[in-house]
């Protein structure tokens, strides 16, 4: 299992897309827009994906801390 960490490559915004598709083993691009799709529903994913962006480490910030 893979460690949950945004990408330096591959990222658009924050990386967090990118990342939570190298976990669950989908494209970026997919989990982009199961994302974009989610937004149309109620709830709290803007601020949830602020939030992974912010508690979730870099590719390099975690490469250093192992």
């Amino acid at each position: 299992m893979t460690a949950l960490a945004r990408p330096t490559n591959g990222r658009m915004i924050g990386g967090v897309c990118a990342a939570l598709a190298r976990r669950f083993g989908t494209s970026a691009t997919t989990m982009r827009v199961i994302f974009l799709v989610s937004c149309l529903l109620p709830g709290p994913q803007v601020l949830l994906y602020i939030g992974l962006w912010i508690f979730l480490p870099s590719e390099e910030k975690a490469r250093t801390s192992w």
